[in-house]
Order: C-alpha cells, then structure tokens, then sequence
C-alpha cells in the first residue's frame, strides 16, 4: 500500500475553490464584494511564489468569525456540490479510481481550508483529508488558524504528523500537483507528477523528467 497525495485545486478540479468560495459568499451577502479584488492580488502572489499563505487566511476568513462550524460545514457542503462538483477533471476521478484499485491509501492534501477540502475529500472517496486547520474556541470560529499550514514544506510536514511512526512512510508513493509551491511534496514522492502544470513547475517536471498529465473538462 502506497500513498497518492493529491492536491485539489486546480489539480483535481478547474479553478481554485478558496476563490470560488469567496465569490459564493459575496453572491450570498456574507463577504463584501470589495474583497474580491484584494484576493485576486493575493493569489497573483501565490502564482508567483511569493504569497504569505497566514496572510491570506487571516484575509480570507475575516467573513467567518464568530459562527458556528456547525453552519460552516452545511454551507461547505452546499458550496462543493453547487460549485465544485461539476469542476471535477474526469481524469482525476480515473486516475483515483486506479489508486483505489491498487490499494494505494488516498490523500487530499491542500494549502485551501478545511471547511472547503472535507467536503471535497468526502465526495472524492478519499482515506484522507490534509488541509489548513480552521481555529475555534466554544464551538464558534475566531478568524484564525492553527497547527502547521499544509503550505509548501508544510505539505511534507503534515503528512509526516498524520502517518507518524510509519515505517518508509513515503516509499512508492505518488504525487500529483499543478503549482511549482508543491515542489517539496512531489520531490517528497516516488513518483511525481505534474497535472496541467503552471510553468514554472513544468519547467521543473521536463527537466527532472516527470510525467506530465493534461487533465481537461
């Protein structure tokens, strides 16, 4: 049984489903419309390698402080089969039916939000769910997070924490990414793999020679 680590967006679905949710929640008057510019200059950032992923959640929560995970998760769940359920890449889904056959033991791994990558890992048949943690304290949400950020190296680390004490944790594992700021995941793996990959990370997967995977609608 080998890991296959997949990351979300962008890898398994079209688009990114921090952005989408935000355009969700202004559409559905709980963010105003105002931030939407401020993210999309964030995640210009987060192409170019240079985002500060405590900022951007710190930004991108601010919405969220003060409710109940209780109403988060319904609304979550409401947002991933109105939204993101159609921005599946059939690829994806063979390609995690092929783990599955294997008997591999399947990752979704985002730097996004746990409110958004659960339902998403649920809906996917994953084993498990490795997103950045949302913090609370009395059942309400502050605006804040907590733990390791599955950002970058934070990827590796957390996947460290999750499968502790396994031995040759990470040998014939598999990863698949689309951005350049998973480059310690897929240098972690056996077999990496680029999945519509930016260019940056493109460049990197032809000149280490890995497989590239064009994933399409």
């Amino acid at each position: 049984m080998a890991l296959a680590l997949f990351d979300l967006d962008e890898t398994l679905i079209a688009g990114d489903s921090a952005s989408l949710w935000l355009e969700y929640m202004v559409a559905e008057e709980l963010a105003p419309a105002s931030m939407i510019a401020e993210e999309q200059g964030m995640m210009s950032l987060y192409h170019q390698g240079k985002m500060d992923m405590h900022q951007y959640m710190a930004f991108t929560l601010q919405p969220l402080a003060g409710k109940t995970r209780q109403w988060l998760d319904s609304l979550c769940s409401r947002f991933a089969e109105q939204v993101l359920r159609e921005r599946i890449y059939p690829e994806g889904l063979a390609r995690i039916e092929w783990h599955r056959q294997r008997g591999d033991e399947l990752v979704l791994i985002s730097a996004s939000g746990e409110h958004l990558v659960a339902p998403m890992a649920r809906m996917l048949g994953m084993d498990h769910c490795v997103a950045i943690l949302l913090d609370e304290e009395s059942g309400m949400l502050t605006g804040h997070t907590r733990g390791t950020l599955s950002f970058r190296e934070g990827k590796v680390a957390r996947i460290n924490q999750l499968f502790a004490g396994r031995e040759q944790l990470w040998q014939g594992s598999f990863g698949y990414s689309d951005s350049h700021n998973d480059l310690p995941m897929l240098r972690a793996v056996t077999h990496p793999h680029g999945v519509n990959p930016a260019p940056a990370l493109r460049q990197q997967a032809e000149e280490l020679g890995w497989p590239v995977l064009e994933w399409q609608l």
